[in-house]
């Protein structure tokens, strides 16, 4: 291997190897030339002056290079700008710029005093800088180190080249603070005469002294030198070889900021290279720059992600390391079951990527609501809540779910609503949705049931009979059972019962309007309102003789009625519309083709359905009471008898008539509608107390409550 000063001096073919100081550029376009095989081993920081002085010269910049004019790396540097830059090594030198703006770079291996002279000089002649201030962080490092090293010791050994810039820059600093500073480039150059007088030795070297000879030189020294103090070499060559060595892919390092670009930060770890901070590896919101969150002299940590970047420099992540961290945070996260926000990034098969900071997971469709979902593109963008229900870190794979954290908190919703519901409270809720035995209500985030014979007093086929969907009502509640999740509401609890107030809005003689609602051969029920039916009795009809209800009357009709009277402790209404007609009120009939009717009877209140409902027709017949106090009439067996002397046969209808008017003491209204025949002597002697005591029996008969359920039903 031969130095060479320049390309002509080597043939077609060779490799020459370009020192950490650098060439010009016309070096390698000349090498390219004569087909010289480059190897370049530039300092990444030297090569880096490069690009920014030809980038500036190429904008018409002016060029000034703060160093030693006659340095290989200044001489270099200068040959980026086809050799156009003023160089200067001190203040009073950059005293003669006669520019209005420059460009100001550094040599990498010049004190920082030395820059801050020339900065300061031309700032002073008003000069409109754009500085770059590129000396190596590492070599400003070193040479503070050592400064503050030579305050404290008996003796310097600065180690490196007689021809090291940077070595001999180190040593004139020491020097300064400490008068026995010595310059070695080898063992042969140790002083150890000089150095067994001193009880404590500072050491230092140069960035380009080879780690063999620094090794060698404390050796030699640890040999030769008795240490007074007992500090062990052993001790000093193991803090040594910790700034010697480097740091291994993936450690995490701590160092502090040497310098801040638009793409990047140099920071200086310690050790002979200083790491390489890119922008694309720290997190920054929309719109920051790397000067906003980073400034010389700022600790930061990052993670080592590859220790040469073929520059000479070690990449870092802060992204990489703050990925661990939030991995970390992810894991503790699952342990203790606890909640985390995470970003939906974009839409994938069977569900979604969301990001926990650096950390991306999956969220399947199942686990992004407590409801169906068909199509995930809704939630992108969204910050969720959520928990994770799997983890692999080894395979980089996490699944989230927030179905998890709306079910818990659906839970300790229902949990806050039990406990501040009561029975009997009555509560506002929202109509939900209808069944045919009734309507779920939403009670604030819980739904209870409100069944079909707790919406009215009177009596529904459908809910929808009296609500809407979405409406909002006021209901009571029944019951609550918190182990199975149940509430029975009611509505018709909310209003007073029917009968408990009947005496305030009615009494007998009172004309009521009302509608039929059913009918029975002995008559019919009218509603008058929801929870209040009363009964007219078919010889109550009309002002003749009815044969059959549905020819006067049909249900849904609307009619006029008279109370005959009120029964509060048997739930019974007596009506008549013949005694309203009579009266001379009038009623609207719905069809056309029926007829004006009336009757009376006695009412309970058809809230429930009972096989009761079902009246046969013999018990009808037979056991339907009296709705007035009027006389009753022969029974039917002397009304078949008298027929049968008249030779007239008795239809069944009329039997059935002639039935329902003597077990209803409607004696007067059955001779009206049926032409009386001819009455034994006998039977016209019946006595005004036998007529009183039939009557009586037959009221006996309402009063079994076998018959009156056959008769009025809901028992």
């Amino acid at each position: 291997m031969n130095i060479i000063s320049s390309p002509e001096e080597a043939s077609s073919g060779d490799t020459i190897i370009i020192r950490s100081h650098g060439e010009s550029k016309s070096f390698y376009k000349r090498a390219e030339e004569l087909d010289l095989n480059v190897v370049d081993a530039t300092c990444p920081f030297v090569a880096r002056i490069h690009e920014l002085v030809s980038d500036a010269y190429k904008s018409g910049k002016n060029i000034v290079i703060a160093g030693d004019r006659n340095h290989p790396e200044v001489v270099g540097i200068n040959g980026w700008c086809e050799n156009s830059a003023q160089i200067f090594m001190s203040g009073a030198e950059a005293e003669k710029f006669d520019k209005d703006s420059a460009f100001l770079v550094a040599q990498t291996t010049l004190t920082e005093k030395i820059f801050s002279d020339v900065t300061a000089s031309l700032e002073k002649q008003g000069v409109k800088l754009e500085i770059q201030n590129t000396i190596c962080s590492a070599t400003s490092e070193r040479q503070r180190s050592a400064s503050r090293l030579a305050e404290t010791v008996d003796a310097m050994v600065i180690i490196g080249g007689k021809n090291s810039s940077n070595t001999q820059k180190l040593y004139e600093i020491c020097k300064k603070k400490q008068k026995n500073s010595f310059s070695v480039e080898d063992i042969d150059d140790l002083p150890l005469k000089e150095l067994r007088k001193c009880n404590t030795i500072g050491i230092a070297a140069g960035a380009s002294t080879p780690e063999r000879v620094i090794k060698e030189v404390i050796s030699t020294m640890s040999e030769n030198i008795t240490n007074e103090n007992n500090i062990s070499m052993a001790d000093i060559m193991e803090e040594i070889d910790a700034t010697l060595s480097l740091p291994r892919n993936g450690d995490i390092v701590t160092g502090r900021v040497d310098q801040v670009t638009d793409n990047e930060i140099i920071v200086n770890m310690g050790c002979k290279k200083d790491g390489i901070l890119s922008v694309d590896e720290i997190s920054m919101e929309e719109g920051q720059k790397l000067s906003d969150l980073f400034h010389v002299g700022d600790e930061i940590k990052a993670k080592v992600i590859k220790t040469d970047d073929n520059d000479g420099g070690i990449l870092l992540s802060k992204k990489r390391l703050e990925v661990s961290e939030h991995w970390n945070e992810i894991n503790e996260a699952f342990e203790n079951k606890a909640t985390i926000d995470v970003k939906v990034i974009r839409p994938v098969r069977g569900g979604v990527i969301a990001a926990y900071k650096e950390v991306s997971g999956f969220i399947p469709l199942s686990q992004l609501s407590n409801k169906f979902v068909e199509n995930a593109d809704e939630f992108i963008g969204q910050v969720l809540s959520v928990k994770i229900i799997r983890i692999d870190q080894r395979r980089n794979r996490v699944v989230f779910s927030h179905k998890a954290v709306l079910s818990e908190e659906r839970r300790k919703q229902i949990d806050e609503i039990w406990e501040t519901l009561n029975v009997d409270d009555i509560v506002e809720g929202k109509v939900m949705r209808f069944t045919d035995y009734g309507a779920f209500v939403d009670l604030g985030g819980i739904d209870g049931l409100l069944h079909i014979s707790e919406i009215s007093w009177g009596k529904l086929k459908h809910p929808t009979e009296m609500l809407e969907l979405s409406q909002t009502i006021n209901v009571r509640i029944l019951s609550m059972n918190r182990e199975k999740g149940k509430i029975s509401l009611g509505l018709k609890q909310t209003t007073p019962e029917p009968w408990s107030i009947i005496e305030d809005k009615y009494h007998p003689g009172q004309i009521i309007s009302g509608e039929v609602v059913q009918l029975k051969e002995y008559g019919a029920f009218v509603e008058i309102e929801p929870g209040l039916d009363g009964l007219v009795h078919i010889s109550e009809v009309a002002n003749k003789r009815v044969l059959n209800i549905a020819d006067e009357l049909k249900v849904g009709q609307k009619i006029k009625a008279k109370i005959l009277g009120i029964d509060t402790e048997r739930h019974r209404i007596s009506l008549s519309i013949k005694e309203a007609l009579n009266d001379g009120e009038s009623f609207d009939i719905d069809d056309d083709d029926s007829e004006t009717s009336s009757g009376s009877c006695d009412i309970t209140s058809r809230d429930t359905d009972s096989e009761d409902d079902k009246v046969s027709a013999k018990s009808d017949e037979s056991d339907a009471p009296s709705a007035s106090n009027d006389e009753t009439t022969a029974d039917e067996t002397a009304a078949d008898e008298t027929a049968a002397q008249e030779n007239e046969p008795v239809s069944s209808e009329e039997s059935s008539v002639s039935e329902d008017a003597v077990t209803s003491g409607e004696s007067e209204e059955a001779e009206k509608s049926v032409e009386e025949p001819a009455k034994s002597d006998e039977e016209a002697s019946t006595s005004d107390d036998d007529k009183e005591k039939e009557s009586e029996e037959a009221v006996a008969l309402l009063e079994d409550g076998e018959n009156f359920c056959d008769v009025y039903g809901g028992c």
